[in-house]
């Protein structure tokens, strides 16, 4: 097989592709769609096919525009769009603008980011070297820091920030001497010929017995408490349509899937889409806190309010 796969990776989207919508607002006729940014990533376009099409009775009309994660993590800090794709990371910075919706997002287990190298080496032998990340806003980021506090004596040394689908090469060709990747990486660092060094899910979840919280929906609290309502109860409907007709999907994924292998796309969505999509339930608002409020104590965030978490 090729070192390099013949898919480029989902959420990658240049500032000219933040423009791209799909204008549903315009094809249903109503004035008052909600302006809403998530990834082209198969996970968020499986959860919102239905919804996005208008396939959902009642269901507030969506104006939708796509951009990579770390994107609508800004656009959250600056008060932009009425519903928003971000980070669990992101949360102590805009919670107050903000609400958390109980579904629509990602967490689960067996699901977290992983760290690789060119060569099998120890968690140690990263003390002083350079690694690369996809943000520093990112759950991926906080899960790491977290990793490298308990695992890597002394820490680690240069982070460099750059595009998720860039660090895959970077590690291979030695630009770096690690990476800790996202997203269907998971399924395909192999064919890099890299080697997993370290799995952050499989770290939090064996120090903590939590669930591992990714990406969050959002919506601005100023919509008021009706309004928000019916956005949770429309995304918790468009994910059980998704399941209940996969296949009716599947043209909306693999159009902003950016030449994804379609297996590839499938195993993404069986990851990252699981019953805390649904309904994110006592267990994952704890996983959330859990992680907030260990960031926070060693600095890496904002504490988090008591009721910062609630709904509406």
């Amino acid at each position: 097989m090729s070192d390099t796969p013949k898919h480029t990776p989902a959420a990658v989207v240049t500032p000219a592709a933040v423009a791209q919508t799909e204008h549903a607002a315009a094809q249903a006729g109503h004035a008052a769609a909600l302006r809403i940014a998530y990834s082209p990533c198969p996970n968020d376009t499986f959860v919102f096919e239905a919804w996005a099409h208008g396939r959902i009775p009642g269901a507030p009309v969506l104006d939708v525009t796509f951009a990579d994660i770390d994107i609508t993590n800004g656009m959250a800090e600056r008060g932009e769009f009425d519903v928003l794709k971000v980070s669990y990371a992101v949360l102590p910075y805009v919670l107050d603008e903000y609400a958390l919706l109980p579904c629509g997002g990602a967490l689960g287990r067996g699901c977290g980011p992983l760290v690789l190298t060119r060569d099998a080496v120890a968690p140690g032998d990263l003390a002083g070297r350079t690694v690369a990340v996809p943000s520093e806003r990112s759950t991926a980021y906080l899960l790491f820091r977290l990793w490298a506090a308990a695992e890597v004596p002394g820490g680690v040394g240069e982070i460099v920030v750059m595009p998720f689908h860039e660090i895959m090469p970077a590690v291979r060709d030695g630009r770096v001497d690690a990476g800790l990747v996202i997203h269907e990486a998971r399924f395909t660092y192999q064919d890099y010929g890299l080697t997993k060094l370290a799995d952050m899910g499989e770290h939090w979840e064996a120090t903590t017995g939590l669930a591992i919280p990714l990406g969050a929906i959002i919506a601005k609290r100023s919509l008021g408490e009706d309004t928000l309502n019916r956005l949770a109860d429309a995304a918790r409907a468009s994910v059980r349509a998704a399941w209940a007709v996969p296949e009716a999907t599947r043209p909306y994924v693999m159009e902003h899937a950016q030449e994804m292998d379609p297996a590839v796309a499938d195993q993404h969505i069986a990851l990252y889409v699981n019953e805390f999509t649904a309904d994110l339930g006592e267990e994952g608002l704890a996983a959330i806190r859990g992680l907030l409020d260990r960031a926070a104590d060693q600095g890496l965030v904002p504490a988090l309010k008591p009721d910062a978490l609630a709904f509406p």
